[in-house]
């Protein structure tokens, strides 16, 4: 059983960068035929895909957020993490990790519960 789980600061400031983990386990974030992947959804809208990292480590960027983007990981962990930099409060968000299917790029079958983090000041 695959399971993900979220961890890092609920609260950072504007102009700050957010760092998030994904901790993995039941699975390797180096097997193949899947990427593992972050997502946010802002207080009532919809969810908006960030990026994903490979089995191998090739990263892939939502080019609205690419700028501000990095997505690496810790093998030796089984963990990846999310950095965004320069947010700002519209990047207040419910953020979630993902498994992707390589295949299927839109099926995420197993999700952390997802963490909130709140820009402010």
């Amino acid at each position: 059983q695959v399971q993900l789980q979220e961890s890092g600061p609920g609260l950072v400031k504007p102009s700050q960068a957010l760092s998030l983990t994904c901790t993995v386990s039941g699975g390797s974030i180096t097997s193949n035929y899947y990427y593992w992947s972050w997502i946010r959804q802002p207080p009532g809208k919809g969810l908006e895909w960030i990026g994903y990292i490979t089995y191998s480590g090739s990263t892939y960027y939502n080019p609205t957020l690419k700028s501000r983007t990095s997505i690496s990981r810790d093998t030796s962990k089984n963990q990846f993490t999310l950095q965004l930099s320069s947010v700002t409060p519209e990047d207040t968000a419910v953020y979630y990790c993902a498994r992707m299917s390589e295949a299927i790029r839109t099926m995420l079958d197993y999700w952390g519960k997802g963490t909130l983090v709140a820009v402010s000041s």
